[in-house]
């Protein structure tokens, strides 16, 4: 690994924003300062006001038809991460940028509650982090994860939600009534039980055995939860597939899901430095591996068959993934979401 390695971070630069017609690019004296200390990448928030906050995904990949993301952008740093590609909508790059300017949606629940008070709006299950974690250490702070799940418990409207943070348990007050109306699922994502390996691919996450428990405590509280085992990346964590289905599976887990890597845009120079320097000696061999699910290439938008690739080393992740479920999660299955309690304008039923 080179010495100027960024400890903490997933993305090691910042890629050039396709829809920039400028770039910045230091000049040839620019080695002058090379000796002066490095700053440190400090976290930058700006506070926005969208017009809407519910977004409706046409993609016939994604298993829920409304989502809602207060934070664009992720402290994460998950260097795999398919939403990094969107920062650049923002004027931003998806590299370090993306995990370090994080766009915060201040007005997400007042925006909300309006949208559940029309008289338009037919419930639906919300799904929370369609895009980047709700949990991510911004909201620690600005809590407007927790403000929308008020929302949607006042009035009751069903909610799914992704997370690979233990901050979800903060908000268990929450979770628990809406649990007991059938009212929200949780999928935990984990993508590794290697410490040495989340370090370097998901470098501000919490780890994956510290996954496991806050799994197992929203089983115990009566909250659905699931595992995403999700991406898989071949010869990094494929091979881990069975043990992450076990222990789910043994922590109370209802069901488990999985995607392949795929590199869209800028994520395939992002993926291809990041890999070379930390795992230099099966750096080609993950990158032709993953080329040999989507095509031959890195990246794969095609409908269909981005999400679980094609060709021999995705039917052998299909095969490992379906075997470990049916070993170890034979019966079970995740619950079907109501949406008959909605109450209009939060009214009460005189009748409850």
């Amino acid at each position: 690994m080179k010495g100027d390695y960024k400890k903490g971070r997933g993305a090691q630069f910042n890629t050039a924003n396709s829809f920039s017609t400028h770039q910045y690019e230091p000049d040839e004296l620019s080695w002058i300062d090379d000796d002066l200390p490095k700053s440190v990448l400090k976290t930058t928030f700006f506070e926005e006001t969208p017009k809407q906050i519910i977004s409706r995904p046409k993609s016939p990949d994604i298993g829920f038809v409304a989502s809602i993301n207060p934070y664009q952008g992720c402290e994460h740093g998950c260097i795999y991460c398919y939403a990094r590609p969107t920062h650049e909508y923002w004027g931003f790059s998806a590299g370090l940028d993306f995990e370090s300017k994080i766009m915060v949606k201040k007005n997400a629940p007042k925006l909300l509650e309006k949208q559940f008070q029309a008289r338009s709006y037919k419930p639906v299950v919300i799904h929370f982090s369609g895009n980047t974690d709700c949990y991510q250490p911004a909201e620690r702070a600005y809590q407007l994860t927790r403000q929308m799940l008020q929302l949607c418990l006042h009035y009751r409207n069903p909610v799914s939600i992704i997370t690979k943070n233990a901050l979800i348990l903060r908000d268990l007050d929450i979770l628990k009534p809406l649990a007991e109306l059938n009212l929200i699922s949780v999928a935990i994502s984990i993508t590794t039980l290697n410490e040495d390996l989340r370090l370097l691919m998901e470098p501000r996450t919490v780890t994956g055995s510290q996954r496991m428990r806050t799994l197992n405590t929203l089983h115990k509280s009566g909250i659905p939860v699931g595992v995403m085992t999700a991406p898989i990346i071949p010869s990094l964590n494929d091979h881990e597939i069975p043990k992450l289905v076990e222990q789910a599976a043994e922590r109370g887990a209802c069901w488990a899901a999985y995607t392949v890597v795929r590199l869209n845009g800028a994520l395939g120079p992002l993926f291809t430095d990041w890999v070379k320097q930390t795992f230099p000696d099966r750096a080609d061999r993950i990158l032709n591996q993953i080329a040999d699910c989507h095509g031959g290439q890195l990246n794969d938008s095609r409908f269909s068959v981005r999400m679980s690739g094609e060709g021999q080393y995705a039917q052998h992740i299909a095969q490992l993934h379906r075997i470990a479920c049916q070993k170890y999660l034979a019966g079970r299955r995740p619950p079907q979401l109501t949406t008959t309690l909605f109450r209009p304008a939060g009214q009460i039923n005189l009748f409850e």
